[in-house]
């Protein structure tokens, strides 16, 4: 069973941020009087070793060693197992451990950090898929007659995710990693939980966030304050049981900082995170309503569509309408999640 533990000192051919008791925080994210644990300028690339939850928190037994070995699992990774002993996760505090907050020179309120994940690398081959704490869309229907369920699931040779049915069969299905926290942090000194996403980005879980992608997050105070974490090998659209395909990954991360005009106007009329594939833009919407999640991801699509082409909004509205695509993010992290994909190349003449 390979491990991809912390990198030691001659490992380290970028900027590198490990997760470590100093370096995260669980189930709280960055604001605005968090120290820095690393500066970078912009432009750089930091490799990130996150660690997932899963396995570690105290309805698990508080100790990932033991928690997968009674799994069949005998391998465990030092700084998941470090966490695990020597981290305290405030009973009000969310499930997450979080990576940072890193500093980026120059980043200033009103700027644009954009985000682009270069590699994600899994640092295990098993994770878990759980369906707990009385939440998930079928909360007060399932779990049945337990209280919580955690499905381990592991990784074959082939890279696809193999979950145990419990009677001899497995199913199996493909992999399509990513970050499900990434984000700035806002401008209060008030403690933020991990779980709700929101204009500072966090816990956005948009399954098209892997490697290739750029997301672009607004910077509200100075050095942006970035941070990670909520790492997956898979989600579905939805997120319906509670969590995704929790597991560990090593992301290597571009930090770059656009102060220009154009850049902050479009921000500021979206109103929160955007982001790009090789094929889509990106806009979204959070609420914890679902209809007016879908209302506001619509609202920043018009507005994308009127800063980057000048369409006026009827027309829009109809493009949207006819040829574009709104998909649920995540409907389980208190503020639900909607996201419009915009194709790049508009048959605009």
């Amino acid at each position: 069973m390979t491990l991809l533990q912390p990198l030691g000192a001659n490992d380290r051919a970028h900027a590198y941020l490990p997760s470590r008791p100093e370096t995260i925080g669980w189930g709280l994210l960055p604001n605005a009087a968090s120290a820095p644990v690393l500066r970078v300028a912009s432009g750089d690339a930091v490799v990130v070793d996150t660690v997932s939850h899963e396995g570690l928190l105290e309805d698990q037994g508080g100790d990932p060693a033991a928690f997968f070995a009674a799994h069949g699992i005998g391998a465990v990774l030092e700084d998941a197992a470090e966490i695990a002993r020597d981290c305290e996760r405030k009973p009000d505090a969310g499930p997450h451990i979080v990576t940072g907050p890193i500093h980026v020179e120059g980043a200033e309120p009103g700027d644009v950090l954009e985000v682009e994940v270069l590699q994600l690398e899994r640092r295990a081959p098993y994770g878990v898929v759980s369906n707990r704490h009385g939440r998930g869309v079928l909360a007060g229907e399932y779990p049945l007659g337990e209280s919580n369920v955690s499905v381990v699931t592991t990784v074959d040779e082939h890279g696809r995710g193999v979950m145990p049915v419990g009677d001899g069969r497995s199913l199996r299905f493909g992999l399509a990693p990513f970050l499900g926290i990434m984000g700035t942090a806002p401008a209060t000194e008030a403690p933020v939980h991990s779980v709700p996403p929101g204009a500072h980005g966090g816990n956005l879980d948009i399954r098209l966030l892997g490697a290739g992608a750029k997301l672009y997050l607004p910077v509200a105070v100075p050095g942006a304050s970035f941070y990670t974490g909520d790492p997956h090998f898979s989600q579905g659209d939805g997120e319906v049981a509670l969590t995704a395909f929790e597991a560990p990954l090593r992301a290597t991360l571009r930090l770059t900082v656009h102060s220009d005009a154009p850049t902050r106007r479009l921000a500021a009329a979206l109103g929160g995170p955007f982001a790009e594939t090789a094929e889509h833009w990106i806009t979204t919407g959070l609420d914890e309503d679902l209809d007016e999640a879908a209302r506001k991801a619509t609202r920043s699509a018009l507005a994308f569509l009127r800063e980057r082409h000048g369409l006026p909004g009827p027309v829009a509205l109809a493009y949207l309408s006819a040829a574009v695509d709104l998909r649920i993010s995540q409907v389980v992290d208190l503020v639900k999640g909607v996201h419009c994909t915009l194709p790049k190349e508009l048959d605009l003449d």
